[in-house]
């Protein structure tokens, strides 16, 4: 007997590829707000965007907040009649590769800083570089 899909499988289907899309788009969003700033070596209007997203991403992880993306995420697994993950993003996809106890507060702090730090670092660079090739 052949099994007939119906219309909720095929929406089922919809939801877990947007769940999957939008952890695409999250795990992108968190490689531009880490490294994000070196575009501006090329493309120095990217700051505009990166500036902001990487102060989110610095406050998200010094607040101990879980970003807006994924309870989404997991509201769209949940519906797609998958089991959602407990706690956020960092924590549930990135930190099982990096830190394999878990994240802690202590740690959302050292993220955040070296996430802080690199991005000045690299502005900082930028500004100076920018200085040393104007013609006075």
């Amino acid at each position: 007997m052949v099994a007939i899909p119906s219309e909720s499988m095929d929406f089922n289907c919809l939801q877990a590829l947007a769940a999957d899309a939008l952890l695409t788009v999250h795990f992108i969003a968190i490689v531009f707000v880490a490294l994000g700033g070196l575009l501006v070596f090329r493309w120095p209007r990217v700051a505009l965007i990166h500036i902001p997203l990487a102060a989110w991403g610095v406050m998200l992880e010094f607040m101990g907040w879980i970003c807006p993306l994924t309870p989404w995420e997991q509201a769209l697994r949940r519906a797609a009649g998958e089991v959602a993950y407990t706690g956020g993003f960092i924590n549930h996809y990135l930190m099982p590769l990096v830190y394999p106890e878990g994240l802690t507060r202590p740690i959302q702090w050292i993220l955040g800083s070296l996430v802080l730090f690199f991005n000045l670092a690299v502005y900082g660079w930028w500004l100076y570089r920018r200085r040393l090739k104007r013609p006075e």
